[in-house]
This record gives C-alpha cells, sequence and structure tokens, in this order.
C-alpha cells in the first residue's frame, strides 16, 4: 500500500518524469521500441502481400479449409449435445 503510494507520486512529479525521458537507457529503450513495432509492421504488410499474390495461397486455403471443418464440428457437437 505503501509503495504504491509512493510510485504514485513519483509518476505524478513531472519534473522526473522529463529527466527520466531524457535519461540514456529510457531513450534506449523508447528507441528498440519503436524499431520493433516498425519490424513487425513491415513484417505484417509483407505476409498481407505474400496472401494477396498467392504465394501462400495454399497454406493459407488448408488453413481456412482446416478452420472451417473445425467450426462445423464444433457446432454439430453443441447441437447434439442439446
Amino acid at each position: 500500500m505503501v509503495l504504491r503510494r509512493l510510485v504514485y507520486a513519483l509518476i505524478n512529479n513531472a519534473q522526473l518524469v522529463e529527466r527520466l525521458a531524457e535519461s540514456r537507457p529510457i531513450r534506449r529503450a523508447a528507441q528498440l521500441t519503436a524499431f520493433a513495432i516498425t519490424r513487425a509492421q513491415i513484417a505484417g504488410k509483407d505476409a498481407a502481400r505474400q496472401i494477396r499474390t498467392g504465394e501462400l495461397g495454399l497454406r493459407g486455403a488448408r488453413l481456412r479449409d482446416t478452420f472451417m471443418r473445425e467450426i462445423k464440428e464444433g457446432m454439430r457437437e453443441m447441437k447434439e449435445k442439446k
């Protein structure tokens, strides 16, 4: 309880937050986070492009068919339980 209040007081101290934001470890952590997000976005766009162009068409179709089959079997089982 006391620790929570202490952390809350530190977080709400504008000067402390500004000094931490200017510190090298926090700046580096922000850079790494931005880098990771950017890489994930690029990878997502590449994967979407591959799916659209058909490079992963067979895999995608197989995944879709398996997913739909599992959904149908699950619905059938739910109806049988009633």
